[in-house]
């Protein structure tokens, strides 16, 4: 419970009593004693914050009309409270219901924001004092319509960057989101490497303008805050048709110096215009980027997450396309917001004694400090009291604050005074101490002001001596005590409001003693260790043992797997290392303890085994195929070390892979390796291992990841091919090389191709990455012309080898000749077969069927392709009783040719809809006979002509298919098993639906000729109504 001064008026009772009991001190202690116990019963707290006000932005057009500063406190008394804005207070009773107060929270009813925008603080006030709350503001928020000014076309040429000017109107907060509508709501644009939108100001920049941006814009502002969103009037954008050039990059969107917060999400925007699209990398100015950082948005964005002092720095963004480079740099401070380091709590301290109340807060800049006593400015820097008096009781708060906040700490000071007591904290009657050791009797009543003290053995005072000390907290210490210091201890304690004393008994034991002690063990990795330890003790105290690993005590029972208490013997605590590992190798301590005092011994164990990992990896020296990597050496694990592995690992696996390095050994005296051989335009990183004759040990951790210089392409595409293609065109495919091959930046591809007739090659760059085909067109091309071609790679650094010339051809012309003796066969009322006759052209690769009905249109019509091979195809899923046009056309990869002239042709109608209704299954003999009515069709469904009646295993799709134009049909009776019997129409529009009927096997144990007859018997007695 927190402790409460008492009030001033009892105070002053208290004082006039005790003169009138100095006459007789052991009622007057016993008064003072009895009057602090019911003080501290009846006694309370100062108020506690439970919530405190926050920062709060009101919307101007809220439908609320009401806002609330909350404010609740515990404590007893119970806290009453009072509010003040801008360093007013406010008179609840003389605002007419403006102002009112639920609780410890302020209602402000229709607020307005030039009377009740301001800073807003809380007072929390009972009997034992006040505190103030944080300062709280109220601010209004705001985000006005864009103003409708003439807004003008903006014409920009295809292949040029252009910027769109967002110019968000009036607002508060500053905390607005951007995006933009293309055309109509809500169709917001797809933001991707070539288009982004700043969150910063709003702006569209569109690096490298493309015909298919063309349409009108409009910039959608939300304020978060507020939730309410506004658009701005529609810009058309008009690109204009131009010849296609190159551009440097040009970055419009920088970030500049930020100072972000300790622990805070950071943005960065970078974003430039250039023909190629630029392409963004982000870096750290001699350092690595932070482990948390993330780009997106095409790598527009830097997002630093969670950030912390150590990400401060220089950040750089490089945007770069193969006519050049454009750079941006700026700082990133951090910094944070107070915190506390130590913060003040409730205190209780003598009257009249010295007091520092220590309050100690961190942040960036150094947070200042300053108090408040009962919510009253009250002092600034350290708080000491040299000697405390009863008017120092109250409520103090500790303020830290820097230029990024302000936090409170709250805490009740309570200045008490008290006779000495025991009551409280009783001397032990007895205490135990070993001969040769120290012995420590504490004496520590409860009073104040601060008591005189004195010790007394029998009837001997004791003072201070080479043997003897009194400390200042009370305790008696006697150092190398003998058999002859036992007996009995007295402590006698008096301030000026009265008297105590308390004795303990001291009583010297046996020393402990460690007998046989440890000895150093020199062990391998795997193999067992023990370590002995006996020892001797007081035989009335009970012996422990603890064993200890570099100082840390070890826990046998949980790591059983590789420790082993040896406890069979009396006052035997061996310890069995087993199966040892490096992590076991150390300094091992024995402790043997009593409850009086304890003895120790110690020893080392040396464990032999692979070398530790080395430590400090830098990479240095980058060039295209090597790199230089040094580090410093690790533990050797008491075995020199041999020779090292570097191993290294890039985004194309997740496996480590060893190096070559020169020369190909890497000594064990060595901390520097030149590694070779690999891949320019890389990104690695490398871990090394270091070997012994016991084996390889742990790798390092691995470097920060590095790039490897570029260098021109050394490799050419594969499987160059072409052909094919529409009218005058030429086609010229390859595989994109895989990235490991890129070697460099801006990579692309040379495409060169000629006639074969001619001399001089005309060549043309694909600046993709992973293009794999080019299309030339030429209207001056003839058709199926023989083209020699050839591909190469391209990047930042130059060109590479050519692919081999690979033979081509330009695209045919479409075919010329129509289709003849086209004929139609109507199969049913859905299908019919198309045919024609073979073009004798092996420029023709198949044939296009168009078809509709007369109540389509042409342009709808369904579309079939059969091969060059084929001279006939089916016509599905047709409308019954419908006429349709048909058309065939030859194709192949310019085109499709001259479709033949339409045929008309008519589907039959519908087959009956109408299922055979079986009346009768009867058995005869070795078959049944299965009969059923016959099927009459509509006069819009197709005559029948019979019935198809398929006979099969039940559970089966496949069995024996009859056809017949009566109505039964003998089926074979089923030898064993079930079967089933379907039966359908058969028309000329095709078959109708399907009725079923089950007929059994023979049944068991009955021949045919006796079912037959026990059938009858069953129909005799059931007539006779048997």
């Amino acid at each position: 419970m927190v402790k409460s001064r008492l009030p001033k008026t009892n105070s002053r009772m208290l004082d006039s009593r005790s003169s009138k009991l100095c006459d007789d001190p052991a009622q007057g202690h016993f008064i003072y004693f009895i009057f602090y116990l019911f003080s501290e019963e009846l006694k309370g707290y100062g108020p506690i914050f439970e919530e405190q006000p926050i920062d709060t932005v009101y919307p101007e057009e809220s439908p609320d009309g009401r806002v609330s500063m909350n404010c609740r406190a515990r404590g007893i008394p119970t806290p009453t409270y009072k509010w003040i804005r801008n360093d007013w207070e406010i008179d609840i009773t003389v605002t007419k219901g403006h102002y009112s107060m639920v609780g410890g929270n302020l209602e402000i009813s229709s607020p307005e924001k030039s009377i009740d925008g301001g800073t807003y603080v809380c007072i929390a006030t009972n009997t034992h004092g006040a505190i103030r709350s944080r300062e709280a503001t109220l601010n209004f928020g705001y985000l006005y319509p864009f103003t409708h000014e003439k807004i003008y076309e903006v014409k920009v040429p295809e292949g040029v960057g252009a910027m769109i000017l967002c110019d968000a109107p009036p607002h508060y907060p500053d905390d607005l989101s951007y995006r933009w509508v293309l055309n109509d709501f809500p169709e917001f644009i797809t933001l991707d490497k070539r288009r982004f939108v700043s969150q910063a100001n709003g702006n569209l920049y569109i690096a490298k303008v493309e015909a298919s941006d063309k349409g009108n814009y409009s910039c959608f502002v939300t304020s978060n805050s507020i939730t309410k969103s506004v658009f701005s009037s529609f810009i058309p954008l008009i690109p204009q048709p131009d010849r296609s050039k190159t551009y440097l990059p040009d970055l419009k969107v920088k970030f500049p110096d930020i100072y972000a917060l300790l622990g805070q999400n950071v943005t960065l925007e970078c974003f430039a215009l250039g023909n190629p699209v630029p392409e963004i990398r982000w870096t750290k100015r001699l350092e690595p980027m932070p482990t948390t950082a993330d780009i997106s948005m095409s790598g527009a964005v830097l997002r630093i997450f969670n950030i912390q002092f150590e990400d401060e720095g220089t950040y750089e963004c490089e945007a770069e396309n193969h006519r050049g480079k454009d750079k941006h740099s700026a700082m990133v401070y951090v910094e944070a917001s107070p915190e506390w380091v130590e913060h003040i709590n409730d205190t209780e301290r003598d009257i009249g004694s010295e007091f520092h109340w220590p309050c100690v807060a961190a942040g960036k800049p150094i947070p200042t400090i300053r108090w408040l006593k009962n919510g009253l400015p009250y002092w600034k820097g350290e708080l000491r009291f040299s000697s405390l008096k009863f008017d120092d009781s109250g409520m103090y708060q500790c303020v830290a604050e820097n230029t990024h906040g302000i936090i409170y700490s709250n805490a009740e000071l309570n200045v008490i005074v008290l006779p000495p007591t025991f009551e409280f904290s009783p001397m032990k009657k007895e205490v135990l101490a070993a001969k040769g050791g120290q012995a420590i009797i504490e004496c520590k009543p409860r009073a104040a002001p601060r008591p005189k003290l004195t010790w007394s053995r029998g009837t001997e005072i004791l003072r201070n001596s080479t043997r003897i000390h009194i400390w200042y907290d009370g305790s008696l210490e006697i150092i190398n005590a003998t058999v002859a210091d036992a007996g009995n201890y007295t402590c006698f304690v008096q301030n000026n409001k009265g008297k105590a004393n308390s004795s303990s008994t001291l009583i010297i034991t046996a020393p402990t003693r460690i007998i046989l002690a440890p000895t150093n063990v020199d062990v391998t990795v795997g193999q067992n260790a023990t370590l002995q330890c006996h020892a001797s003790h007081d035989p009335s105290l009970d012996l422990t043992f603890i064993w200890t690993l570099n100082g840390y005590p070890i826990d046998v029972d949980k790591e059983s797997d590789h420790y082993e208490r040896s406890i069979m013997i009396k006052n035997n605590g061996e310890l069995i290392v087993k199966d040892a590992q490096l992590r076991h190798a150390g300094r091992y301590t024995c402790v043997a303890q009593s409850i009086v005092d304890n003895a120790t011994a110690s020893a080392d164990l040396v464990v032999r085994g692979p070398p530790g990992p080395p430590g400090g990896l830098k990479i240095e020296d980058i060039r295209n195929t090597s790199v230089v990597i040094t580090w410093s050496r690790g533990t050797d694990n008491h075995s020199p070390i041999s020779n090292y592995t570097i191993q290294a690992r890039t985004f194309l696996s997740e496996y480590w892979k060893d190096c070559k390095t020169d020369p190909p050994l890497v000594e064990g005296n060595v901390e520097s390796a030149k590694v070779i051989d690999l891949i320019p335009w890389m990104e690695y990183e490398f871990r090394i291992m270091a070997n012994n004759i016991l084996g390889m040990g742990d790798p390092s951790i691995p470097s920060p990841k590095i790039r490897t210089e570029g260098s021109p392409p050394n490799v050419a595409p594969s499987e160059v091919s072409g052909g094919g293609g529409s009218n005058r065109e030429l086609t010229i495919t390859w595989v994109p090389l895989p990235r490991e091959y890129h070697f460099g930046n801006n990579f692309g591809y040379v495409v060169a191709f000629k006639p074969f007739d001619q001399y001089d090659w005309k060549r043309v760059t694909v600046p993709q990455a992973e293009a794999g085909r080019y299309v030339h067109k030429d209207e001056s091309m003839p058709p199926t012309s023989q083209y020699q071609v050839k591909v190469r790679a391209f990047n930042n650094k130059g060109e590479g080898p050519f692919s081999l010339t690979a033979i081509i051809y330009s695209a045919e012309d479409a075919p010329t000749e129509r289709p003849r003796n086209v004929n139609v066969k109507v199969l049913s009322s859905t299908e019919a077969t198309v045919s024609w006759q073979h073009i004798f052209n092996p420029a023709v690769t198949g044939y296009q069927i168009r078809y509709w009905s007369i109540h389509e249109k042409e342009i709808a019509a369904n579309k079939i392709q059969a091969s060059s091979q084929n001279i006939s195809a089916r016509l599905e899923n047709l409308k019954p009783d419908t006429q349709y046009r048909v058309d065939v056309a030859a194709f192949n990869t310019a085109g499709i040719g001259p479709p033949s002239s339409s045929l008309v042709f008519i589907t039959e109608k519908a087959p009956p809809r109408q299922r055979p209704n079986i009346v009768s299954s009867v058995r005869s003999g070795s078959k049944y006979i299965i009969t059923w009515d016959h099927v009459r069709s509509q006069s819009n469904e197709s005559t029948v002509k019979g019935y198809k009646v398929l006979y099969r295993p039940d559970g089966q799709f496949n069995g024996t298919l009859y056809k017949t134009g009566k109505h039964y049909i003998e089926v074979p009776a089923p030898v064993k098993g079930q079967y089933v019997v379907e039966v359908r129409v058969h028309s000329e529009g095709g078959d109708g639906e399907v009725a079923q009927v089950k007929i059994p096997g023979a049944a068991a144990g009955i021949s045919p000729s006796c079912l037959g007859l026990l059938l009858s018997v069953i129909g005799i007695l059931a007539y006779l109504e048997f």
